[in-house]
Formats: structure tokens, C-alpha cells, sequence
């Protein structure tokens, strides 16, 4: 099953998301991305919904006060759409990709059981996600979204002891403040291992072969085993602030870019609620 790919955005596209999203459609996929605000660059073939149909923007709140303008703070992007990505779930609307994924092929999945990658020998990435909306992952974190305080039963020792000492030396009440993915990959690892659903990880190659070596994606290198390796099905990128630098020619973006912004025209924004 070819499924529906889905993601969250808050604030501006810049260009390697722009790439990676047209990487998404010239795959075959039906691609929507969900916002708070209309958003300007949607690459053409890339509708739009609203995030406040699916989670309120005011849950963003309980993870963290935002500044006097509203606007979010550090890591609060980032947080929310661990949650979102989760609701995505429950509603069976298709398949999680994060925006700066770079599709080389489609994805297929079976909508009966759950598909997502190792992103390090030791944690899963949860950039690339599908869950069945009765799986028990899912149903963990509607759970958790009924608590006050957002704290999660299945927290590692490690975590515990670190949000213990924050809190007695004053520093912060707040599970969110001790670490920016602690409900991404590390909840998604201990919930699949509790759950006994390991077993269905693809290998690291799968999308994550760039992932912790930006440097083999944005800069000048031999590629040419990455674009031709048969298991490797995308890339998840992490820009570390690159995601509007110009593609450097003779690097993997560049050749990226070259395949995939042929045409970087970009559509007026609208809203897609049907």
C-alpha cells in the first residue's frame, strides 16, 4: 500500500524543505502538510490543513509558556509535533514523514502494522512513522495527553533521576525542559520495546544514512553509493541551520536539488480541509 504522507509545519519553509516535500510528491505519495497558518512555498502538488482541527495550538502550553508575542519558544516546535504526529496517528490519516525527508523511491506499508526505522543502534527514529490507530503506541499517548502534567509512565531511569534533580535544585518543573526529544524517539523506543514491537524496525539505511553525518548530504563527497544502495528508501536530514543555504554543487543536495526543483515555481497557499 502506497499511503498518504502527512507532516506538521510552524513558521517559514526554507528551501531543503521545499526539496524534500517535492521528493515526497514525485514519489507517487499524496502529500499534506498541516499549520497553524497559511504557508507560503508550498511546493506545487502539496495541499494544506489545519493543525487546529487535529491538536489546538493551545496544548502547545503545557509544554511551555510561549513569549510575550505569542511565539513559541526553543524546543516547543520540535515537542508539539511529537504529539501531533501521534493524534496523525489515532486518526489513521497515513504515513508521518518529517519535512526535511528526502524520499528516493515510495514508501509502501502494511496499514496493519507499524513502520518505523533505527535511527541509532539503540533508539528508533520517529521522522519516518506509521502506527495503526488501535495500536497500543497510540493509545499511550492519548493517555498521557489527558495528564496535567505530561509525564510519562514509561520514562527511563536516567530521565527520572535527571528530572528529579531539576526540580529540586529549582531549575524547572517541567518534564519538556530536560531534553528536546523526550517524547520523540526515546518514548517511541520504550513504548515499542514494552509493547513488543521491535521486531517490525527497518534497518538504519532505510532513512537514516545521512542523518547524524549532515556533512555527507550538504558537502562535496561521492554519493553515488547512497543513490544507488537498493535498502536506502530516503534520507531524514538534519540541516543544523543549513535549510536555506544554496545547494553546493557536487554534494548530495546538489544533486537533489537538480532532480527534484526542476520547476520551483511555488503555488499560492491554501487550505485543504475536504
Amino acid at each position: 500500500m502506497r499511503p498518504d504522507v502527512v507532516t506538521f509545519w510552524h513558521g517559514p519553509l526554507d528551501r531543503l524543505r521545499q526539496t524534500c516535500l517535492r521528493s515526497q510528491v514525485a514519489a507517487g505519495h499524496k502529500v499534506t502538510v498541516y499549520s497553524f497558518a497559511p504557508l507560503p512555498g508550498l511546493p506545487d502538488g502539496v495541499g494544506q490543513a489545519d493543525a487546529e482541527a487535529v491538536l489546538p495550538f493551545a496544548f502547545s502550553e503545557r509544554l511551555r509558556p510561549p513569549h510575550p508575542d505569542g511565539s513559541w519558544r526553543d524546543w516547543t516546535t520540535l515537542q508539539f509535533s511529537d504529539f501531533f504526529r501521534m493524534r496523525l496517528m489515532a486518526r489513521g490519516a497515513g504515513l508521518w514523514l518529517d519535512a526535511d525527508v528526502l524520499l528516493l523511491k515510495p514508501v509502501g506499508i502494511d496499514p496493519q502494522k507499524p513502520y518505523f526505522a533505527w535511527e541509532r543502534p539503540c533508539q528508533l527514529g520517529n521522522s519516518v512513522l506509521y502506527l495503526p490507530p488501535g495500536d497500543p503506541i497510540v493509545a499511550a499517548f492519548e493517555s498521557l495527553m489527558q495528564q496535567k502534567d505530561l509525564t510519562p509512565d514509561w520514562l527511563s531511569f536516567r530521565h527520572r533521576l535527571t528530572f528529579a534533580l531539576r526540580r529540586l535544585r529549582g531549575q524547572s518543573d517541567r518534564l519538556s525542559d530536560i531534553r528536546v526529544a523526550i517524547f520523540g524517539p526515546a518514548s517511541l523506543t520504550a513504548l515499542a520495546r514494552r509493547f513488543g514491537e521491535l521486531g517490525h524496525a527497518l534497518p538504519r539505511t532505510s532513512f537514516y544514512a545521512v542523518h547524524a553525518e549532515p556533512a555527507r548530504f550538504f558537502e562535496r563527497t561521492d554519493f553515488s553509493a547512497l543513490i544507488a544502495d537498493p535498502d536506502i528508501i530516503g534520507f531524514h536530514i538534519s540541516p543544523k541551520g543549513r535549510g536555506n543555504a544554496a545547494p553546493l554543487p557536487g554534494s548530495l543536495y546538489g544533486w537533489a536539488a537538480a532532480k527534484f526543483d526542476s520547476d520551483r515555481r511555488p503555488r499560492e497557499s491554501r487550505k485543504d480541509r475536504g
